[in-house]
């Protein structure tokens, strides 16, 4: 038994050994490969490139000179400020403009203007009609005094090519600003 293990320990060394040797014996097999050798090819070409007469340089382009610009607007309002004149407020925030939050409100008024098409004019009654479609391809019928759009549009004034819309914008600081927007007939 004594045998079997002493042979067993010495195959791992005797393999590394013979491992070693064999790589030991191709490097040895390779090595003239890298030396010495017909060169001539490379030593003719290094010949003929420093034969040839040098380049020329592209000169440094020129650059102009860097002009400065002077503002002169100091007398004029400060667009990044808000505005401090009551002249330059369109409509302050203690104004009596507000949306009716307490009265019906209108099927049209559930959809942005941008998504409502005019696609036609109508007159009954002496009174002026407008046709309007809506995303969900319904027909309505509305008339001025009717409301419109998500920022309470009234509509003010039904014309034969487009209608007239008043609309109440937030002004970003508890107010509304009353704007004036227009919807054209579709041809």
């Amino acid at each position: 038994m004594q045998l079997i293990n002493s042979a067993t320990e010495r195959m791992p060394n005797q393999v590394g050994v013979v491992v070693k040797l064999g790589l030991l014996i191709t490097l040895i097999g390779l090595l003239p490969g890298c030396s010495g050798g017909d060169m001539s090819d490379l030593q003719q070409y290094v010949r003929a490139e420093k034969a040839k007469p040098p380049g020329r340089l592209i000169p440094v382009p020129e650059f102009k000179s860097y002009e400065i610009f002077h503002y002169t607007a100091e007398d004029l309002r400060d667009p990044f400020k808000p505005f401090d004149t009551l002249e330059e407020i369109v409509v302050t925030s203690g104004s009596g403009i507000r949306p009716d939050e307490h009265r019906h409100r209108e099927t049209l008024e559930g959809f942005p203007l941008d998504t409502l098409r005019f696609v036609g004019h109508l007159e009954m009654g002496g009174e002026d009609w407008a046709i309007i479609t809506s995303p969900d391809s319904m027909v309505h019928r509305v008339k001025a005094g009717n409301y419109v759009g998500t920022n309470f549009g009234k509509i003010v004034d039904v014309m034969e090519d487009r209608l007239i819309i008043d609309e109440l914008v937030s002004d970003g600081r508890g107010g509304w600003i009353e704007r004036e927007a227009a919807l054209s007939l579709i041809d």
